[in-house]
């Protein structure tokens, strides 16, 4: 039983303003894992303040940018160092299979490094050279720090999506309050006391799990200055709508419904193997999972059995065990959520291939649903165009490359997407003309030197590396 009784608030543990604490529910057994306090207003008021005071009268925005460098640094460290525990807490919190979970500490490592390596590259304040020789105005280019950031994740994958804000924003010199899910209440606070021995200065950050009204309570803050989201397209929006009236900086990672095109020259036992992961990965409570399959109509059912093959092999259960591939879904409401999407996709007419809507035999007890694959699904069913969130595949038949590029386009997203082909070059002909943020070829890993995120209704802005890390950044010329 682990428990938060307090709240970290501009650096230290203080008492919430609300003294009960919740219940963190295990989604394997509905088992108490531990609990925690949440915060209210009132906590966010205190915790605002504090990184408004910390940014304005602080040192921590006037630090050299390799003083604020070693302090982060610290931080990778120290997660590195405890990554079996944090991995362990994920997977308790989330049901993701810990076989997810402890891979992704290697990917929280290369994020992490690619953002230090931009801080130490970046020119934090240059000279330019006149455009015309003659002129005599010389112009010195910064970039500054923007101000307090109101940073807010979702619970499926907690410290990649904390981590990748709260370094590239306290890199750039800016405070910070993280806005945590209450299903993550144990991990992010040990985050937190990962941030505390990092040597990160009192007032400069503060990770406050709480609900939704209370995270609207932050974003809404007069005293914050941009926010960093991460979550539901819906949620999206109405921070949106927040910061347009506010006149607030704003980045947003939000949904996907990703395509993997699987090209007729495709080896399909290394396509479907591949997908095993870019589909399947974090139970499919992944906004990155690539959900639509398309396939050529010549080799359709040759995808569709290997698909069937490989879903059914997977094992479904306790995310402790290390033989499972697939664990329960975060909450009831998810897990009722999708059964109910595969019920759709039945009454629409699609045809199941495997799974179905019934939870799995001896899972009853948790947030467990059947891994699932429907075929002969048209781009106009609600299966192939809403996000599900869950372990369901749509196999969509395409006629030629550019039907398949249309179908591929033809989503509200952007966020990510595959292509599949023997031939790497005609395979990158075919990414170029996909409208989405990322895109792998033959199921190649996403880096973090490169930015990440969504065109259309996937997001505003990027994450990850020089283009994330100058998202935190304010330009201003001085003129000499």
């Amino acid at each position: 039983m682990i428990t938060y009784d307090r709240l970290f608030v501009a650096g230290s543990w203080t008492e919430p303003s609300d003294p009960e604490l919740l219940d963190i529910l295990s989604p394997h057994d509905e088992a108490v894992l531990g609990r925690a306090a949440q915060a209210r207003p009132a906590d966010v008021d205190r915790a605002v303040a504090a990184a408004r005071a910390a940014f304005d009268e602080g040192e921590w925005p006037r630090t050299a940018p390799a003083e604020r460098i070693a302090v982060l640094r610290r931080l990778n460290t120290l997660r590195e160092e405890n990554a079996e525990k944090i991995a362990a807490l994920m997977s308790a919190e989330n049901g993701s299979a810990g076989w997810f979970m402890r891979a992704g500490q290697a990917g929280l490592t290369r994020q992490a490094n690619a953002y230090l390596k931009a801080a130490e590259e970046m020119p934090w304040e240059e000279t330019l050279v006149p455009s015309d020789p003659a002129s005599p105005a010389r112009s010195v280019v910064r970039r500054e720090p923007i101000g307090v950031v109101a940073a807010v994740i979702p619970w499926n994958s907690p410290f990649s999506a904390a981590m990748a804000k709260i370094i590239p924003a306290l890199l750039a010199g800016n405070t910070v309050v993280l806005k945590v899910s209450p299903e993550n209440s144990l991990s992010m606070g040990f985050l937190a006391e990962l941030l505390q021995r990092a040597g990160v200065p009192e007032g400069v950050i503060s990770v406050l799990p709480a609900d939704r009204q209370t995270s609207e309570h932050l974003v809404s803050h007069p005293d914050v200055d941009k926010i960093a989201f991460t979550g539901s397209t819906g949620a999206g929006r109405r921070i949106a709508s927040i910061a347009g009236q506010q006149l607030k900086r704003v980045s947003l990672e939000l949904g996907g419904k990703s395509a993997a095109v699987i090209l007729p020259d495709a080896d399909v036992h290394q396509a479907v193997q591949g997908l095993k992961f870019g589909s399947l990965l974090n139970n499919g409570e992944a906004c990155i999972a690539q959900t639509r399959i398309l396939a050529p109509r010549s080799r359709y059912e040759e995808v569709v059995s290997a698909l069937k093959d490989l879903v059914e092999s997977l094992k479904v259960g306790d995310p402790s065990d290390p033989d499972t591939f697939i664990g329960p879904m975060v909450r009831r409401d998810q897990q009722q959520r999708v059964r109910d999407y595969i019920r759709l996709g039945i009454e629409e007419g699609a045809r199941l291939v495997t799974g179905g809507p019934q939870i799995p035999a001896g899972l009853e007890s948790g947030y467990y649903v059947t891994p699932t694959v429907f075929a002969d699904v048209d781009t106009s069913m609600r299966i192939a165009q809403e996000e599900i969130f869950g372990p369901v595949l749509v196999v969509i038949g395409y006629d030629d490359e550019d039907d398949a590029v249309r179908i591929a386009n033809d989503s509200e997203y952007g966020l990510s997407g595959g292509v599949w082909s023997s031939d790497e070059a005609h395979a990158l002909a075919v990414a170029r003309r996909i409208r989405t943020g990322t895109v792998t070829v033959n199921g190649a890993s996403i880096g973090f030197d490169g930015p990440f995120g969504g065109f259309k209704a996937s997001g505003i802005g990027r994450e990850y590396g020089a283009v994330g890390l100058g998202s935190y950044t304010e330009y201003k010329t001085v003129t000499l």
